[in-house]
């Protein structure tokens, strides 16, 4: 019975149609789908509260108050971790943070949680790795590289290890916390009776998606601050 039921567990990222280009066959993916959704509605929650901006009120209303509380908050996070340079970075982290948060929170929409895909998560982890590289070698030249001898030469093996593996670390860190949260509700809505698919499944969903996500959020975009900051000095 057991073996029969977990024929309907559904937490794996599938192709939707194919199509060819450049002489290579390419899919579209539900990762593919939940990320252009995720970008549509980031693109259009920004035009839309950059107009209600522009006519804000002085006693302002509801959605006023949540953005402008919003933007304080990511402001603040990044003034307490990067001090005197977080104006450089406050807007690449706030667009990252808002991003990763609203992928992660796909699932309580229906969607395959893009973050889930290590495939958006390595990326993610790449951008990481280019900035701080850019930072090092503008803050420190070849002291960038030359660094990596101390305290002592032999430890080069062991430095040049961590800087190639603080961003793989990153995006394994988020792709397997969400991704945990994707089986957990994929094994539930595909093994278990459906009497207890009602109800129930609202607590896993704020835990896994809205809790451990903005979590994971959090903890993403607080090394990437770290990381960076650390080639600022």
């Amino acid at each position: 019975m057991v073996v029969a039921s977990a024929n309907n567990v559904d937490f794996m990222i599938k192709g939707v149609t194919k199509f060819h280009a450049f002489g290579q066959e390419l899919w579209v993916t539900t990762t593919s789908i939940g990320l252009s959704i995720v970008t549509v509605v980031i693109l259009l929650l920004a035009v839309v509260t950059s107009r209600k901006m522009k006519a804000a009120r002085e006693v302002p209303g509801t959605f006023q108050n949540i953005m402008e509380f919003t933007v304080e908050s990511l402001d603040n996070m990044v003034k307490g971790t990067m001090s005197h340079n977080a104006a450089k970075f406050v807007n690449y982290i706030g667009t990252i943070f808002i991003f990763i948060l609203f992928c992660n929170i796909g699932g309580l929409f229906g969607l395959k949680t893009p973050t889930a895909d290590f495939g958006v998560t390595f990326m993610l982890g790449v951008f990481t790795f280019c900035i701080v590289q850019y930072q090092g070698i503008k803050n420190h030249g070849i002291g960038h590289f030359t660094g990596m001898f101390k305290p002592f030469p032999v430890l080069f093996p062991i430095n040049l290890i961590g800087e190639i593996t603080n961003p793989l670390s990153q995006a394994l860190r988020l792709f397997g916390n969400i991704m945990s949260g994707g089986v957990i509700l994929g094994l539930w809505y595909g093994m278990m009776p459906i009497f207890v698919k009602i109800g129930i499944p609202a607590f896993l969903h704020v835990y896994c998606d809205v809790f451990s996500g903005a979590i994971q959020t959090y903890v993403f975009c607080m090394l990437t601050m770290v990381y960076v900051s650390d080639k600022l000095d």
